[in-house]
């Protein structure tokens, strides 16, 4: 703990740094006052470019150590009007605050005859090692499903991402399990992202500003978790004037509207706003009739509902307050087989505060979130899971010449887990819990010559398993020529959280979270034959990736990395555990009775990402080559979502003279997910006369299934084709139609969802599958 106070007074320090001249800012949309990411802002002196930078998620930028005399801001972007501003700096330590609108233009220009691209600056000055950025737009351009755009699209077409079909809605990054992915939505953990049915998420795709998702290697902002991030950022409502979206379709309907609050200034833009967002699903009202061949008849037993709320206060200079809130709820019921049920809700409230003596930039947020589901499954007890707690941080960005950049910060949490699941032995495991734990980091960029170098340090200490981990990491970039750049990462990672259900189960629609457990043995036999301590259920990772970027023309972008990940400790539900933790049974392995056992892993692999994008075009193409496999103390398995060839293909093209008509296509395929196969059947004899019974003259038609190689075999190629059309009806700059239709597994693939042993009766995925529906937008 002592070295952890030490690192937060070294970083906290750095908060006296001296000041110099500094030019920074926000850059809103002059039509509705919301912030524009991403954007170049350039800095002349005379005609001379002296300094650049790009608007962050928030809109802000900033330009340090400047010298005294006049500049020229400049903003050039084909949406909008250019921007002018002459800057004058008349003391050397002077911070000049500006506000830029920008106008969009009535007429769209030619995109490429004012080609002034933020990504392709960000492409020199970033990183961006195992990274996918996203907003509304490229979401939009995946297939929907039902006429409704989704963020689980989009994930899974990410390189290195693997999804396990139409149902549960779980997502498998680069060896990863899905507890070891961290959802954030503007800073709050979220526990349960992906509805049951497995198209949607709690997300709103109308609301999303910005999307990064990272599949390994991320630097030392992010913690908490050893495999991926996905960072989710919400927009704030419109402060000018009430807008919104009404949307129908036979999978669900929704309401969006958002407006501005309080009075409005010169520029017509009010002192706050709104957003609010509800949707409701259709599906076990619609589906028997629509589709009746699915579920044998009896529909879609899907129901969820989300909403979400959001009120932002906007202070001079730039600060500003939110306040936001969340209700999620989903319930599914196969009658007589299984229900699940879980509700989620939470809310707090998020800082940005721009301080006028001072070049840093502080963040900060205090949320608190609970999440609960139970499982019910015939001839089976009810198992059930809940996660509750706080979560309070601040981060601190200090803006530096050329475009560098140090940032610091501090998390805190409090939460606690309850459970109570069973094995495949039905032997009960459960738990009750507390926890708490700090995490901070120190992270630095430096941009020179051609490279860009951003070493890192995290530390997180889980306080109730008095456990400090030092996490080490490090990004390198390589500018070679204007058009190839080679890239590196690769650092330390832990997490706290477990999951309640096992990585071998197949299908599991139950995935309760919990905190790291006590029940778990003391000794480790590591594949080599050592034998290793096990003082704590912590899990942690090492990763190495390493690729590079190849821009083919202006159009053509081509992105290769391989990855390594190591996972030195691993804590699994524990299906070997056959006795109680009791004194009576002292002398039994541990491996036979605790409730979790300790693994190893590892996954590694190389994704291929080709990208195109030309005025109404733009194509899509992934391919990722991977093999993940887990050691478990006595042999080397391969876990279930473990794929070893994945493909996804997506192409969007707009029609007609104002574009307002688009085609939307994706095609994925995977290789078989391992299974574990049946080696025959025998006859069970329960010996009803004990050892006096004659089984030359017993007769029962119990059987008992004889299990193969434990995930020896490997089930069919998954592979499907989805296809969604739109048309766009305006009525005004303020008013649309857009109509929206879809065909979902369009050439009626029959992937296998679930196989019954004994009966060899099969289950499929989704089959073909029409929808239509409709947005009006106001």
């Amino acid at each position: 703990m002592n070295k952890l106070l030490f690192f937060l007074f070294l970083f906290s320090s750095s908060l006296y740094f001296a000041q110099q001249a500094t030019v920074r800012g926000f850059v809103n949309d002059k039509s509705n006052g919301e912030v524009i990411p991403f954007q170049k802002v350039k800095l002349y002196s005379n005609t001379t470019l002296v300094a650049g930078a790009l608007t962050d998620v928030n809109g802000f930028f900033s330009i340090p150590k400047l010298n005294t005399g006049t500049y020229l801001l400049k903003i050039e972007n084909p949406q909008f009007s250019q921007k002018e501003e002459t800057i004058t700096i008349t003391n050397a330590s002077e911070i000049v605050q500006v506000k830029i609108q920008l106008e969009k233009n009535e007429v769209t220009k030619d995109l490429e005859e004012v080609k002034v691209s933020a990504a392709s600056k960000q492409k020199t000055t970033d990183v961006a090692i195992s990274q996918l950025k996203l907003d509304k737009k490229a979401l939009e351009r995946i297939p929907s499903m039902g006429a409704e755009n989704d963020i689980v699209g989009a994930f899974s077409v990410t390189p290195g991402v693997i999804t396990t079909g139409d149902q549960g809605g779980q997502m498998y990054v680069r060896g990863g399990t899905p507890i070891q992915n961290k959802i954030l939505l503007d800073g709050m953990t979220i526990y349960s992202p992906f509805h049951s049915i497995g198209f949607f998420s709690i997300f709103e795709t109308e609301l999303v500003k910005n999307v990064d998702v990272y599949t390994g290697g991320f630097d030392a902002k992010f913690g908490g978790r050893i495999s991926s991030i996905m960072d989710i950022s919400y927009k704030d409502g419109n402060r000018k004037h009430l807008e919104g979206k009404l949307s129908l379709s036979p999978f669900m309907y929704k309401a969006v509207v958002e407006g501005p609050l309080g009075k409005k200034d010169a520029n017509g833009l009010s002192g706050g706003s709104y957003l609010f967002s509800f949707k409701n699903s259709l599906l076990n009202l619609t589906s028997k009739k629509l589709y009746p061949t699915i579920n044998n008849g009896d529909g879609l037993p899907y129901d969820f509902t989300d909403s979400y709320g959001k009120i932002t206060l906007n202070a001079g200079g730039g600060s500003k307050f939110s306040f936001f809130g969340f209700h999620n709820t989903d319930a599914v019921n196969y009658s007589s087989i299984a229900e699940l049920n879980w509700k989620q809700q939470g809310g707090g409230m998020n800082i940005l505060i721009v301080p006028g003596g001072s070049t840093a930039l502080i963040k900060g947020h205090i949320n608190g979130t609970n999440y609960a589901v139970d499982f019910k499954e015939q001839n089976a007890p009810i198992r059930s899971s809940s996660i509750g707690g706080v979560d309070l941080g601040f981060d601190f960005n200090f803006f530096q010449k050329n475009e560098g950049q140090l940032d610091a910060g501090i998390n805190i949490q409090g939460f606690s887990t309850k459970y109570v699941t069973f094995n495949e032995a039905a032997r009960q495991i459960s738990d009750e819990n507390f926890t708490f734990e700090i995490g901070s980091y120190l992270n630095q960029k430096f941009i020179f010559n051609r490279w860009v170098i951003q070493p890192g340090i995290r530390v997180q200490s889980y306080t109730s398993r008095d456990v400090t981990s030092f996490e080490p990491r490090l990004g390198i970039k390589y500018n070679a020529t204007e058009y190839l750049r080679f890239k590196a990462s690769g650092g330390r990672f832990s997490q706290n959280f477990t999951s309640a259900s096992s990585d071998r189960d197949v299908v599991n629609l139950f995935n309760g979270l919990l905190s790291a457990p006590s029940s778990f043995q003391s000794k480790l036999t590591l594949e080599n034959g050592d034998v290793v301590d096990v003082t704590s259920a912590i899990q942690f990772s090492w990763h190495g990736v390493a690729g590079f970027e190849l821009d083919l023309g202006k159009y053509w972008n081509l992105n290769i990395e391989g990855y390594y990940k190591y996972f030195p400790q691993l804590s699994n539900i524990n299906q070997n555990k056959l006795y109680d933790d009791i004194s009576e049974n002292a002398t039994v392995n541990d491996v036979y009775k605790k409730d979790f056992i300790i693994e190893t892993g590892k996954s590694y692999g190389v994704d291929f990402l080709l990208k195109y994008s030309k005025d109404r075009l733009f194509l899509w193409g992934v391919y990722s080559l991977s093999t993940a496999t887990r050691w478990d103390g006595f042999k080397t398995y391969f876990p279930v979502f473990d794929r070893r060839h994945n493909v996804n293909l997506v192409g969007s093209y707009t029609l007609g003279k104002n574009r307002t008509f688009e085609i939307n296509v994706r095609w994925n395929l995977g290789s078989g997910l391992p299974f574990t196969p049946t080696a025959g059947f025998i006859q069970q004899e329960k010996f009803e006369n004990g050892i006096t019974t004659d089984i030359t003259k017993t007769n029962t038609d119990a059987i008992q299934l004889i299990l193969g190689t434990f995930n020896s075999e490997r089930l069919p190629y998954y592979h499907r084709l989805d296809i969604t059309l739109k048309k766009t009806f305006k009525f005004s700059n303020r008013y649309s139609l857009e109509t929206i239709g879809s065909v979902t597994n369009a050439y009626n693939r029959n992937n296998i969802f679930y196989v019954n042993r004994v009966s060899n009766n099969k289950i499929y995925q989704f089959p073909l599958m029409i929808s239509a529906g409709m947005n009006f937008k106001f």
